[in-house]
């Protein structure tokens, strides 16, 4: 088994609360300069950053996968990955289909920019991307199995945009098998309110919208080989 320093949740400078910084090069740079050995792009409800990142995350010899932090009909956030780039696209072209179609105003939310590998701008998503979509959280797992992908239910620590927060509890029904919180501290204690919990991979993310905000390589995963597949099995099975 392979010791992976990972962040698995990061926005570009398409999510619009994401600083003009945050471009495909800074953020592999900035991986690579940490000795992150894998990172995850998770741009609000949108994988178009994905492709340049990917692109330059393999030249750097850091691990990228792509995904997508949606935001369900709830307004619960959840952390998407998925296990190649293909499959992410196809993902994405349903979330644009199905988010409320409400223009963008740049000078109050942000840019929302689609980059190439190098950093130029080739591109705008018109609609606001944090918006939520036309999909609830017990939904959205049988979803994403159809391209896939696994869910992490985001921050559920946190006191707004979280599982918890906004449903109060914890599905009896639901089938993830990873969770994020962004306050590791806090784990044996949520783990002991949620029994559910205790069936499920918890791992902390830095949620970075800026730079200097990734994660150093504080966190490691398990996996058996630096792969996205591997990777993705990993946060799904249980020890």
């Amino acid at each position: 088994m392979l010791k992976l320093s990972y962040d698995l949740h990061i926005h570009s400078c398409l999510s619009p609360c994401g600083d003009d910084d945050m471009l495909p090069s800074n953020i592999v740079g900035m991986a690579a300069l940490k000795e992150l050995d894998v990172i995850a792009i998770t741009d609000h409800n949108s994988c178009k950053n994905c492709p340049a990142v990917m692109k330059l995350a393999e030249a750097y010899g850091v691990l990228a996968i792509p995904g997508m932090e949606i935001c369900t009909s709830e307004e619960v956030h959840v952390v998407c990955l998925f296990p190649d780039l293909n499959r992410a696209m196809l993902f994405d072209e349903f979330v644009s289909s199905i988010i409320l179609p409400t223009p963008n105003n740049e000078d109050i939310f942000g840019k929302q920019q689609i980059c190439d590998e190098d950093d130029n701008i080739i591109g705008k998503v018109s609609n606001l991307l944090i918006n939520a979509v036309d999909l609830s959280f017990d939904g959205l797992y049988d979803a994403i199995r159809q391209y896939d992908g696994i869910m992490i239910p985001a921050h559920i620590d946190k006191s707004s945009n979280s599982l918890l927060s906004n449903l109060g509890f914890i599905p009896p029904d639901s089938k993830f098998k990873c969770v994020e919180i962004k306050d590791i501290n806090q784990k044996d204690k949520l783990v002991e309110q949620h029994s559910y919990l205790s069936n499920c991979n918890i791992i902390t993310n830095s949620d970075a919208h800026y730079l200097e905000y990734i994660n150093e390589p504080v966190n490691f995963l398990y996996a058996e080989s630096k792969s996205i597949q591997d990777v993705l099995s990993a946060l799904t099975t249980h020890l």
